[in-house]
Formats: C-alpha cells, sequence, structure tokens
C-alpha cells in the first residue's frame, strides 16, 4: 500500500466516522435556511403534534431560533463528537440518537403539557454526552470522570437554578432546562440498551 492509498484510507475513516454529526448540522441549516416560515413548520409545537404533524417530533430538534443558537449547538455537537464519538460505531450511535429523542418527546408530552414548543439540539447533545461516558464504564477514565462531574452539576445546577447564566443571551431565547434533563436520561436508556446488545453470551 503506498501513502497516497494510506491517505485516502484514513480520509474514509474520518468520513465514516463523522458522517452522523455532520448530516445533523446539515439538516439544521436546511431548516434554518427556510426562514421563520420554516421554522414554525418544523419545530417541536404540541398543538400541531396532536392535529397528526408528527414529523415535528424528529424536525424540532434541527429547528433553532436563530443562526447563532445553530452556530451555538453545531459547535457543541463536535466537540461532544471529538471527546466521545469513537466510543460506539456509527449505527449505535443512530440508535442512541433515535432512542434519546423518543424518551425527550415522551417526557415533553406527558410531563411537561406546558410546554407549547420548542427546538434545538441542546438536549440531544446532552443526551449523546451521558451516552458516550457510560461506554466506558465501569472503567471510567480521568477525562470520563470530569466529564461525568460537569454534566451533573450542570444539570442539577439547571434544575434547581434555572439557566446556565448567559446562555439565554447565547441563544436567542428561553432555554427549556428540561430538555436536558430528559436528553441526559434518553441517552442513558440508549446507552444501557447498547450495552446489552453486545454483551457477550455466557459460557456454557
Amino acid at each position: 500500500m503506498g501513502l497516497r492509498d494510506l491517505n485516502e484510507n484514513r480520509k474514509n475513516s474520518w468520513l465514516r466516522g463523522w458522517w452522523l454529526p455532520l448530516i445533523f448540522i446539515a439538516a439544521s441549516v436546511l431548516t434554518m435556511a427556510l426562514g421563520e416560515v420554516g421554522q414554525e413548520m418544523l419545530r417541536y409545537d404540541r398543538v400541531w403534534i396532536g392535529q397528526g404533524e408528527a414529523w415535528r417530533l424528529l424536525t424540532g430538534h434541527f429547528a433553532h431560533l436563530s443562526w447563532s443558537h445553530l452556530a451555538l449547538n453545531s459547535a457543541g455537537l463536535l466537540l461532544v463528537w471529538f471527546l466521545i464519538g469513537s466510543r460506539y460505531d456509527q449505527l449505535t450511535w443512530l440508535m442512541i440518537f433515535t432512542i434519546t429523542l423518543a424518551v425527550m418527546n415522551l417526557a415533553f408530552w406527558f410531563l411537561n403539557p406546558e410546554l407549547y414548543w420548542y427546538v434545538g439540539m441542546s438536549g440531544m447533545l446532552h443526551g449523546l454526552l451521558l451516552a458516550g461516558i457510560i461506554a466506558r464504564a465501569p472503567r471510567l477514565d480521568a477525562e470520563s470522570i470530569i466529564l461525568l462531574l460537569l454534566l451533573v452539576a450542570k444539570i442539577s445546577w439547571e434544575q434547581m437554578a434555572g439557566p446556565v447564566p448567559g446562555s439565554e443571551t447565547t441563544s436567542g431565547g428561553p432555554v427549556v432546562v428540561d430538555a436536558h434533563l430528559y436528553g441526559a436520561l434518553g441517552g442513558a436508556l440508549g446507552a444501557l440498551i447498547a450495552r446489552i446488545r453486545v454483551k457477550p453470551p455466557a459460557a456454557i
């Protein structure tokens, strides 16, 4: 194998490892490019979901309040993926993503009936990060322990005191802190299911 082939393999390997977050970001850019009308058509909206517009359960997590909100979430996704993206294969990540969104949507619907609309990837990011941390359990390295402590501290602060100072200004609107809690719970559930799926059979 020549140097050119080696570089090509590295490039393909990088693309295989990053195609999922890049698709998420591309979907978010597309929904943002549709403008205010597009956001209203795609956001999580309790009234319209109740009338059968089920696609909002997915697209609401890719719609954003503003370009700055999108940039913030995209940067967060890329950072999270850099830290923990290699801890599962892409299909397992897709399963975890699906479970995370399902838990968030169910929790919104049954636990937060006062929540009429929601947009953004922040809840999903909390879920993916926690799932990546759990992948190292029970032998967590120092990096995973630090990430876990920071995540638990952030969610605890939000549940007791509200949004982290400056987060609403940065995102350009109100922060639904319960989305972060529900996303983390969904990510944890997805990670546990992933561990069960790959658990080797017991010896006979």
